[in-house]
């Protein structure tokens, strides 16, 4: 049954008639402004066309989530970024607060000084003075970002709008609109209804995780899914077994999350020393990535800055530069500046350097060949080296090469992309326009907008943060309100002002 929902008909069409889908028996709801995602990137576009005007009656957010950081909040804590951990986002990159003032340094110092923290508070404020120069940068623990989410949630009135579904299918209306097929998984059947939309805003996150291919045949070959982890699943059961027996973990990958699992097992290390980390590298860095008079630093084949993109990208001549260029250019800048690489942090560079000295952490540079059981029953990695190929035995791999950014990985999209011929970046992302509007999606009066990693390689570059997905929803509420969507207006002056203190005193936009 599930396999013939939406039905031929529906995806054989370009455009389908929407008393048809009425005709089905299927449920269906009609909506105005519709969000698909249910994740920060949505809960952004809806929190600015609220704080613009649009009542909650108004607006359906289709999602698999109670909470718009949920999936986020999972992701983190796998990677062993737990609430008490920070993130790497800027103190004004404020996903609850679309002005970005008090951001997150000043709310915490705040706070630190009503807890006789006077010490800490200052710390926190010399480091958004100081940063990157001579302090590092200042970055939000994780539990106090979710927990300002929740707030403004509650404020916006979130759950009112929320409607819990999977999408399934999207095409266009013959009246100007967009017919979102979506079920609704239970454990014992499966429902399916059509929700329509005339403002369309989709923040559906990364498709999928990244699985190294070598370590997805190891998988499937033994079934085995202990040994071999991706640093995004849940994984607690190898640092237990650290914990207890010690042992030897191979990192692949080279980036933020590597930093944060080699964080974890130095912490591990303090109860057991006996745990050797050997990281495989593909080829080693001596340079950093040069653009104009600024390169990037390097530290024992790692490549660092303090934020994931150039802040210029985020706001400054870097982010004009890109949304001006062609498409090649754009990819040219993007491949120039070098993309996301590890926080530029002293206690990571310490870890690090003091693994090196004291021979727990080593670097292998090569190529995995295969990675197949050994007699011991432990994975057992053929790595081609410059002086050969090399075998080495672990108790864990744990890959860490990160998410899977291109649309074609996921069904929704690809039948999108070959339905309505939707043109891609040379990123591979999805085109999108500088107010993040899918042109080759309008609608006569509809209009459909994407935000995230899903518009890679488009008009902006740091897209998959805080301050991206808002600066992408900004943009996007802005575009509704030229063309006279209806309830929603511009955020200016006196108006910003009252809705600023609406927001600081928790009253409803």
């Amino acid at each position: 049954y599930l396999a013939s929902f939406p039905p031929w008909v529906f995806l054989a069409s370009e455009f389908v008639d929407l008393q048809s889908l009425y005709t089905t028996g299927e449920p269906v709801q009609e909506q105005e402004y519709v969000a698909l995602g249910g994740g920060i990137g949505s809960f952004a576009w809806v929190d600015h066309i609220r704080i613009y005007g649009v009542k909650p009656g108004k607006i359906t957010v289709l999602g698999l989530e109670q909470k718009p950081y949920a999936r986020y909040q999972r992701l983190c804590e796998n990677s062993q970024i737990p609430a008490h951990e920070r993130l790497r986002s800027g103190s004004d990159s404020c996903p609850d607060n679309l002005w970005g003032w008090p951001g997150y340094a000043w709310r915490e110092a705040w706070q630190e000084v009503f807890s006789g923290e006077v010490g800490s508070a200052l710390k926190r404020m010399w480091q958004v003075f100081a940063e990157p120069v001579l302090a590092d940068t200042y970055t939000p623990m994780s539990g106090r970002v979710f927990e300002s989410i929740d707030r403004e949630a509650e404020r916006i009135g979130w759950s009112k709008m929320l409607m819990y579904g999977r999408i399934r299918a999207i095409r266009k209306t013959t009246d100007g609109r967009y017919a979102i097929a979506y079920s609704i998984p239970n454990a014992s059947e499966r429902s399916h209804g059509y929700l329509v939309g005339r403002y369309v805003h989709i923040a559906t996150g990364y498709p999928a995780i990244r699985f190294l291919p070598d370590l997805q045949n190891y998988r499937q070959n033994t079934k085995d899914f202990k040994s071999v982890v991706n640093a995004y699943e849940q994984h607690n059961h190898v640092y237990k077994h650290l914990e207890n027996r010690g042992g030897t973990v191979i990192i692949r990958g080279r980036g933020i999350v590597s930093s944060r699992i080699i964080q974890r097992i130095s912490e591990v290390r303090q109860k057991n020393p006996k745990i050797k980390v050997i990281h495989v590298m593909r080829t080693p860095v001596k340079e950093g990535y040069k653009f104009g008079s600024a390169q990037r630093k390097v530290e024992n084949h790692w490549e660092f800055q303090p934020y994931n993109w150039p802040k210029a990208t985020w706001g400054g001549d870097m982010r004009s530069m890109l949304e001006a260029a062609s498409p090649i250019k754009r990819y040219e800048l993007l491949k120039d500046w070098g993309g996301t690489t590890t926080a530029d942090r002293t206690d990571w560079k310490e870890i690090v350097q003091e693994g090196l000295d004291s021979r727990w952490y080593s670097i292998e540079f090569g190529q995995v060949e295969k990675v197949e059981r050994n007699n011991q029953g432990k994975p057992l990695s053929y790595i081609r080296t410059q002086k050969g190929l090399l075998e080495v035995a672990a108790d864990f791999i744990i890959d860490s090469t990160g998410l899977e950014a291109k649309p074609q990985n996921n069904p929704l999209f690809a039948d999108l992309i070959n339905r309505y011929n939707l043109p891609l970046s040379p990123y591979g992302g999805l085109q999108a326009a500088k107010d993040f509007e899918m042109r080759e999606m309008r609608n006569i009066r509809g209009r459909m907008y994407i935000s995230g990693v899903l518009t890679l390689g488009g008009p902006y570059a740091a897209i998959d943060t805080f301050l991206g997905l808002q600066y992408a929803a900004q943009r996007a509420a802005d575009a509704l309100v030229a063309i006279k969507a209806p309830d929603i207006s511009y955020l200016n002056g006196l108006n910003s002002v009252w809705q600023w203190i609406k927001w600081a005193t928790n009253q409803q936009p």
